[in-house]
């Protein structure tokens, strides 16, 4: 099992069920039950993919009375785009090239 950090946040937004969780709590703190809603899986498996989230650093969980309720924590997703900035640079400057070779062989026609 990888433990680097991104390699857990990675395999953690590798699941589109785990994404579509985050996307659910960027709009607010949410129950288990509340994430459970649009899903067609058990509570035990949201609590697996809340866990999974959570080890990852993308969700912070709390507890109030009986009720626990989730927040994503942006702080690792920021990490993941300053590493993906590195290959944005990458393949911009790649079509960049291409697009002044394409014009030259233009001109040249």
């Amino acid at each position: 099992m990888a433990t680097d950090r991104l390699s857990l946040i990675f395999g953690a937004l590798a699941d589109p069920t785990r994404r579509a969780i985050l996307a659910r709590l960027s709009e607010g703190e949410a129950t288990v039950n509340e994430l459970a809603e649009p899903f067609s899986i058990s509570l035990p498996a949201i609590s697996r993919h809340l866990k999974v989230l959570e080890t990852a650093g993308l969700i912070s969980r709390s507890r109030t009375a009986q009720w626990r309720s989730s927040r994503l924590e942006a702080a690792p997703l920021a990490e993941v785009t300053a590493y993906m900035e590195r290959y944005r640079r990458f393949w911009d400057d790649s079509f960049n090239r291409l697009e002044r070779h394409l014009e030259q062989l233009q001109k040249e026609d």
